[in-house]
């Protein structure tokens, strides 16, 4: 299964270099844009289940940390495509054994958006990995009307030790959607 996993990313990650439409039949990570009264809603969620490893790191109090940079482009046919504006998603948790609840925390481009305490596993890693809908990440930004776009979306997890391998390295957890832009 592992293997098969990195095959997957790994053949993501390829895609996702050559062209936006190329990588989404094989994404771990599914990216849904919603242009919404002249700005974009961005859902995204990480499909990985929790191993034994990871969750061994979380039962130990180690504090696990997903950053997921968001990407707003436009395609272009006669140079590199153009980053319009970048947004970064952190979610944290932390899992206190002594009251045995999790502490999770999300924050948008350094600013905490939200804080709760969790006492079930199963939510607190949908907080990391599912729990993304609807964010307003790009706020103001004058797009062309009737032009397409698309998001990228990559995932970095944290820590990165010797006692525990992640399911992927760097940024190869890559999601992509395109969508045109209406006004």
């Amino acid at each position: 299964m592992f293997s098969r996993l990195v095959l997957s990313i790994a053949l993501s990650a390829a895609l996702a270099a050559q062209s936006p439409d190329a990588a989404q039949g094989l994404q771990t990570l599914e990216v849904v844009p919603l242009p919404h009264d002249g700005e974009v809603l961005v859902s995204f969620k990480l499909n990985e289940t929790l191993t034994d490893d990871i969750r061994k790191a979380i039962q130990s109090g180690l504090t696990i940390k997903f950053v997921y940079k968001v990407d707003l482009r436009r395609s272009s046919a006669t140079w590199f495509d153009r980053t319009l504006q970048t947004a970064q998603v952190a979610a944290t948790l932390r899992y206190d054994t002594l009251t045995r609840e999790y502490h999770v925390a999300r924050a948008i481009d350094g600013r905490t958006e939200k804080a709760d305490v969790i006492t079930r596993e199963d939510v607190a890693w949908t907080w990391l990995t599912r729990d993304f809908s609807r964010l307003s990440l790009f706020r103001g930004l004058a797009l062309e009307p009737n032009a397409e776009y698309y998001l990228r979306v990559r995932a970095n997890a944290s820590p990165r030790g010797a006692s525990f391998i992640w399911p992927w390295a760097g940024d190869d957890a890559v999601g992509l959607a395109k969508f045109t832009f209406i006004r």
